[in-house]
């Protein structure tokens, strides 16, 4: 039963996006949005002394220059592949012959695009799509290095920032450095992640607790999710995880109710 159960999780993990999943479709979110208010903002100087307006005026140019050239990069990544995607009748460049040679293809033309354009917020914004096809050619310590270029470049309150730090722990994982990782996730958990990523910070963590063998840490940290992300993916997978460490013999706290919700006096 125990074995049925594991194997039902993985296989639910395994469908679920992976850190880098919506990243591409977000960073064109960002382009969008950045796009739109340059166009509001054309031709408008700050006020202030002559030789500061120019130098505004200037970096709004070179990041709208740089926002439609990386709207032009991205489009490596809507290339299909051989046998996996299907065809683009209107794609005026053939399809990759492998996942391998796609991704190889968009960590080239992220790199040159993030060198040429450095300083910009499109460049900090490439990182992201770029860490995620180092991650799937297997070159971690490449990955987490792009990460903690777009960390370091964005607000703290960046929509895009939780899943950086969820990539940034799965590339710690894979390279075996379960305390990094944990750290990422604790970080991943503090983010402003939206419904989305909801308690997945804790989920993660819990799962580098049970690689580590310290599966009674990780049914108390299991089993506050349903309490603190109710009716989220990290709480029903974290309702099975729980399921596979009971039937395994560990103790499972029992996950303590919502709160109550309050109600208006009606007096």
């Amino acid at each position: 039963m125990a074995q049925q159960k594991t194997e039902k999780i993985r296989q639910q993990e395994l469908r679920q996006p992976d850190a880098f999943q919506k990243a591409g479709a977000d960073a064109r979110d960002w382009l969008m949005q950045r796009q739109k208010f340059l166009a509001i903002g054309a031709g408008v100087l700050v006020l202030g002394a002559v030789g500061a307006a120019i130098v505004s005026e200037v970096s709004k140019r070179g990041e709208e220059t740089a926002s439609m050239e990386f709207g032009q990069t991205l489009t490596v990544l809507d290339r299909p592949v051989t046998g996996v995607d299907p065809a683009d009748p209107t794609s005026t460049e053939p399809p990759f012959a492998t996942v391998q040679a796609r991704d190889e293809e968009i960590v080239k033309q992220l790199a040159t695009f993030r060198e040429k354009n450095d300083g910009t917020r499109a460049a900090t914004t490439a990182a992201l799509p770029q860490a995620k096809a180092e991650f799937r050619l297997g070159k971690y310590d490449d990955s987490l290095a792009s990460l903690a270029v777009f960390l370091k470049g964005v607000p703290e309150n960046d929509a895009l920032r939780a899943g950086a730090l969820e990539g940034q722990g799965y590339a710690y994982e894979a390279k075996g450095d379960f305390a990094n990782a944990i750290t990422s996730f604790e970080q991943m958990e503090k983010a402003d992640s939206g419904e989305y990523l909801a308690g997945m910070g804790q989920y993660h963590k819990a799962r580098m607790l049970i690689l580590q063998g310290k599966k009674d840490d990780a049914a108390q940290v299991l089993s506050k999710i349903p309490t603190d992300h109710p009716n989220s993916a990290a709480a029903r997978q974290a309702t099975e995880r729980m399921a596979v460490l009971a039937s395994e013999g560990v103790k499972v706290p029992t996950p303590a109710p919502p709160p109550a919700a309050i109600t208006p006096d009606a007096g």
